[in-house]
């Protein structure tokens, strides 16, 4: 039986964490390519460290977008996020690019032909899920700790905290009454800062920026606020600590309130079932929830390389559906094509929009800012079958 009071804690990272500042730049290169060809394949990894970028992987795309044109993007993702330190400037920062052709062996299996539709890119699962106990129909300790960070990085790039740095982490932890969180028991905010600034300055600035994303009467109590509790958080980014592309996928999903694949995001074009099928199950699930035939849905999506069609669609509804879940996958799977290249057109994928998924989460954005599986049109499709 599941716990209906506890305590459940999510972390999030800023976009100057060095695997998001790599997520970032993998992501602006796969949203380079789909704006110079919008069928491009893509799947670049990134590694950051001190004063030096390193991009491999495969692409398959056009010419006009070549290793100067690369390493220009992944060194204006650098500006953008705003890392001028003498150990990790966008001027003055090395760019090494091995990014050479896609693997004909990979392109032959997953490529349509005339007998055959296109195919998955890679065996996997991919699960998406839903619940509404937020506006984002989300879990709330991931929605919270990802709000707090946008809150502190706003300011930053709007001038008024000059004092921050890029770098940044947060972890709330929320105690849930009844199955419905209620309060925060604790925060922990650390962040980048300049040489000089008092611990209790950034303490009290951290705490008005938390206050303000929290709801009324939730700040934890005093002593379980910690902001940068080592006491000092100068040396930050990718000169203090390595950035690899992908290894946040649980920040980028559901801070650990859900199932993941393993299959990271960013880098990968929309053909990639890591990506796009872990988008279509989000979609399927908020739209599920949104349609109140449950409170809470989890779908795990399966795929075979070179198969275009699911090999799985599972749903669980928690025991909180208010329909019979086997009914509710096949109404899914009439409703909407689940293959790579149904999934793409049925969420317009193949679109250079990713560079802003790359900080923040993946889900629970906004559909105006390029998330189209965040919509809920399904809703009335969905109740008109039960």
């Amino acid at each position: 039986m599941a716990l209906s009071n506890f305590i459940f804690t999510s972390e999030s990272v800023s976009e100057g964490h060095p695997d998001k500042v790599s997520d970032r730049i993998s992501d602006e290169i796969v949203d380079l390519f789909l704006k110079n060809d919008p069928q491009s394949r893509v799947a670049v990894e990134t590694l950051c460290t001190t004063n030096r970028i390193v991009l491999a992987g495969e692409v398959r795309g056009p010419k006009e977008v070549t290793d100067e044109i690369i390493k220009e993007t992944a060194r204006n993702a650098v500006k953008d996020i705003g890392y001028e330190q003498e150990g990790f400037h966008w001027k003055n920062l090395e760019v090494i690019c091995h990014i050479h052709a896609q693997s004909s062996d990979i392109a032959m299996g997953v490529d349509a032909s005339a007998n055959k539709d296109e195919g998955a890119g890679d065996q996997g699962i991919m699960f998406g899920y839903a619940v509404n106990e937020t506006p984002e129909l989300m879990p709330a300790p991931i929605v919270y700790a990802h709000k707090i960070l946008e809150s502190l990085a706003k300011a930053r790039h709007l001038g008024e905290a000059p004092f921050l740095g890029p770098d940044s982490k947060s972890q709330v932890s929320l105690e849930y009454i009844n199955g419905k969180p209620s309060t925060a028991k604790s925060i922990v905010v650390s962040t980048q800062h300049k040489d000089g600034i008092e611990q209790n300055e950034i303490r009290e600035f951290v705490r008005k920026h938390v206050q303000e994303i929290l709801p009324d009467n939730w700040m934890c109590e005093d002593n379980n606020f910690f902001v940068n509790p080592t006491g000092r958080f100068v040396i930050g980014g990718p000169d203090g600590d390595c950035g690899l592309t992908g290894r946040k996928i649980i920040v980028d999903t559901y801070g650990g309130a859900a199932p993941h694949g393993g299959g990271a995001f960013s880098g990968k074009d929309p053909t990639k079932v890591d990506r796009s099928a872990a988008y279509a199950a989000r979609y399927i699930a908020k739209n599920i929830v949104a349609s109140k035939l449950a409170n809470k849905c989890l779908i795990q999506l399966s795929y075979a390389i070179g198969v275009s069609r699911p090999l799985s669609v599972y749903i669980d509804t928690f025991g909180t559906g208010q329909v019979d879940e086997s009914k509710l996958s096949s109404t899914v799977q009439e409703l909407i094509d689940l293959s790579p290249r149904g999934i793409r057109n049925h969420l317009d994928l193949n679109r250079p929009i990713y560079s802003s998924t790359a900080a923040y989460g993946h889900f629970g954005r906004d559909v105006r800012d390029g998330f189209s599986w965040e919509k809920i049109d399904l809703v009335d499709q969905l109740l008109s079958n039960f």
